[in-house]
């Protein structure tokens, strides 16, 4: 079984590729889905069957490998598409021990995200796979909003934003899952790299981000009360 999503918004042309490569409908469908909603091409399948027409047909920057599938299982299937090309991998699995996550890394997957998974944290470590593989557009579009990723600038309507760097790692992260409610604790760990929770130090720089956007422009980085912020367009 296999079904084709199309990227959704501004990361169209040039959009990375992902292959989604599991056996639940309903995960399946839901990485598939959240992957688009974030400007990814997504193709899938539910087993290996036809996994090197698969890797020959959409060409993928990046697959997304479940662990336990029905005939081969995602460990064998990493030689399978590490002899077709250098592609990211990132495995996910219930299988949450040691020896698995080792045997997953060391056999050459880039990361390894355990089930159950809040969807963000995936479609996050997606995108710092492609980052560090270099198979994110240099430039990202969103609205008015254009993000540098690789020169570390943005602009609003034309405008140059004087961020700093953290400011330009929580835009990045924001863009990066624009469309989703991102909570105070996940952005901790993608933009400061640890899961305490400080809600003063994510405030205060959501704020001092969000005033900056605004000055170019119609508020687009939203707080959604007691779950967290969220990055999108303002209603027409």
């Amino acid at each position: 079984m296999t079904e084709s999503r199309p990227a959704t918004d501004q990361f169209s042309v040039g959009a990375p590729r992902v292959l989604v490569v599991e056996d639940s409908e309903t995960i399946r469908e839901m990485v598939s889905e959240a992957l688009a909603d974030v400007g990814y091409h997504t193709d899938s399948r539910c087993d290996g069957t036809g996994l090197e027409e698969a890797l020959e047909g959409l060409r993928p920057d990046l697959v997304v490998l479940d662990v336990m599938l029905p005939g081969r299982d995602g460990f064998e299937l990493i030689d399978v598409i590490r002899e077709w090309g250098d592609v990211g991998i990132v495995m996910i699995t219930a299988r949450d021990g040691l020896p698995d996550r080792l045997r997953g890394l060391d056999g050459g997957a880039d990361d390894y995200v355990v089930k159950p998974f809040e969807l963000a944290e995936l479609v996050s470590r997606v995108g710092a796979v492609l980052r560090r593989r270099g198979r994110l557009p240099k430039v990202v579009q969103f609205g008015d909003l254009l993000l540098d990723v690789d020169a570390g600038v943005a602009a609003r309507s034309g405008h140059p934003l004087d961020l700093t760097a953290t400011e330009l790692r929580l835009l990045e992260f924001l863009v990066e899952q624009r469309g989703r409610i991102v909570s105070a604790t996940q952005i901790l760990s993608a933009v400061w790299g640890y899961d305490a929770y400080d809600p003063n130090l994510v405030q205060v720089h959501v704020s001092g981000l969000r005033r900056k956007l605004e000055a170019h422009g119609p508020r687009i980085l939203h707080t959604v009360r007691g779950i967290g912020y969220r990055l999108q367009p303002p209603r027409s």
